[in-house]
């Protein structure tokens, strides 16, 4: 079965997308991102993305946004992601399930008359997120693999390594980037890496720092 973002295609993507602000939310494609909608304008946004092409584009909020801003500006890259599924619960929310089809850069926000902001986007910079698994041979899949059990040993967590082995690089790197810890800095460096192999490394370089930081910290502190 083809992949929501091989079969949408660079040329059948929206020139614009309803945007969700979210600090620390990771989308990339093909990834799941469950989402739970309780905000009036953002059950507008679903209901609306639901009647045309079913997406919405995740993006960040500025990361040197003053918090007070009652409109922080936005980071210059998101990911589009496709409603793949979706239930109303009896007090009015929503819980969806995004699919990420591929990333955008902001080309300009929409003055909309909509509760929710809208983004006019361009995906040429990142029409390699069309294809999957392109550059899943350039992955240095040791090194994720280590990082992650030298994390997982400082934080004891539990990992289920026989799915992260039957994993392919890009489920692994992409499902790993997205699930970690890491705060909006991070979040967002993974998201803009070029390629692949460039996220591998950065979420590598992350998790390096983030263990020696907990091998440095007081007991107490770890």
């Amino acid at each position: 079965m083809s992949s929501p973002s091989a079969a949408l295609g660079l040329e059948r993507m929206p020139s614009a997308l309803p945007l969700f602000p979210l600090s620390g939310a990771l989308l990339l494609p093909r990834g799941q991102l469950p989402l739970n909608i309780f905000e009036p304008r953002y059950l507008a946004m679903i209901d609306d993305a639901l009647k045309s092409h079913r997406m919405i584009g995740m993006i960040q909020p500025d990361l040197k946004a003053n918090e007070e801003q009652r409109t922080p500006s936005l980071c210059g890259v998101g990911c589009a992601g496709r409603i793949t599924q979706y239930a109303e619960t009896d007090d009015g929310r929503y819980i969806v399930m995004l699919t990420g089809v591929a990333r955008f850069a902001m080309a300009e926000e929409i003055a909309a008359v909509t509760p929710y902001r809208q983004g006019r986007v361009d995906f040429g910079r990142f029409a390699s997120d069309f294809q999957p698994r392109v550059g899943e041979e350039s992955v240095d899949r040791g090194g994720v693999l280590k990082a992650l059990r030298e994390f997982a040993e400082l934080r004891n967590l539990q990992i289920d390594w026989d799915s992260i082995n039957e994993a392919p690089n890009e489920a692994l790197v992409n499902a790993l980037s997205m699930m970690s810890p890491f705060g909006p800095r991070e979040k967002q460096a993974l998201l803009e890496a070029d390629d692949l192999k460039g996220r591998a490394e950065v979420l590598v370089a992350i998790t390096e720092i983030e263990v020696a930081r907990g091998q440095n910290a007081p007991s107490s502190l770890q």
